[in-house]
């Protein structure tokens, strides 16, 4: 597009510089010397040169415009595409800060089981492994099947069972009628994450996290609840920031998301409509 945009800009110039010099050619020879100290100019209103002149620098009008619509759509397009590239790069920034909290946390949980129960580190180490590769490899696609993000979900739940001590009641509760449907990857985790982040990590006892996916005519309801400690002071992290971000630029007008408290429950609901 460039050099197409260079050798038209070359064009103009060409032309522009004979619609100069035309006009001169055009009064050189209008000009009859009837003396050394007079010039008569000989103006004729039937004359083929002026017709021909005319139809020139219509022409000239003509082709100035399509040089300036080609302009303003080049200019369009050219800022178009540099929208798309900042919000491409803003989107995988935003990706790249997925689940570091609960990756961190479960490294520190190895760390003491590696002594205590080396066969239940080797389980979490491997379902760990699986979970990374999942979140680095397929985190940074642009879409992904909704079973990839059951599945991941799943062994998110699965690890912390094996995780904590306590007794914990963890209900996952999934309703889909196209498994193959496809969709951004790692936008659910992120409300998984932040229940058992502000809930179970420091509930004592009875801690619970209800989750209810569902699916139907391509509009996916994602619904989490979870009971948390209301003397325990907690604020909204990156996490959901960069989720609410995410869903401006990759679903505008097509999502809905919604927070509740009410007593000692915290409910979130994520509506997408793909």
């Amino acid at each position: 597009m460039l050099n197409l945009f260079n050798t038209y800009k070359k064009t103009i110039v060409f032309i522009v510089g004979v619609s100069i010099v035309i006009p001169l050619m055009y009064l050189s020879y209008s000009i009859v010397i009837t003396n050394k100290n007079s010039v008569r100019i000989n103006v004729g209103a039937n004359s083929i040169f002026e017709v021909l002149v005319l139809i020139y620098y219509l022409l000239l009008v003509v082709v100035l415009s399509g040089y300036f619509i080609y302009w303003l759509i080049a200019n369009i397009r050219f800022l178009m595409n540099l929208k798309n590239e900042k919000k491409k790069t803003e989107l995988l920034h935003l990706q790249s800060q997925v689940n570091p909290h609960f990756f961190f946390n479960m490294l520190n949980n190895l760390y003491g089981l590696v002594d205590s129960d080396r066969e239940k580190a080797k389980r979490l180490i491997l379902q760990l492994s699986d979970m990374m590769r999942y979140s680095i490899y397929e985190g940074q696609k642009e879409l992904v099947t909704l079973e990839q993000e059951i599945d991941f979900i799943q062994s998110f739940l699965e690890l912390h069972k094996m995780r904590y001590h306590k007794k914990i009641h963890i209900n996952f509760n999934v309703d889909v009628q196209s498994l193959n449907l496809k969709l951004t990857p790692l936008l659910f985790i992120i409300l998984v994450e932040n229940a058992f982040k502000h809930g179970v990590e420091v509930l004592r006892d009875n801690a619970y996290v209800t989750i209810n996916l569902t699916e139907k005519n391509h509009i996916i309801k994602f619904c989490i609840e979870n009971n948390f400690d209301t003397e325990l002071k907690t604020e909204n992290g990156i996490g959901l920031f960069n989720l609410k971000r995410r869903l401006e630029l990759i679903y505008p007008k097509k999502h809905e998301f919604t927070e509740r408290i009410t007593n000692d429950v915290y409910t979130t609901k994520l509506l997408l409509k793909l």
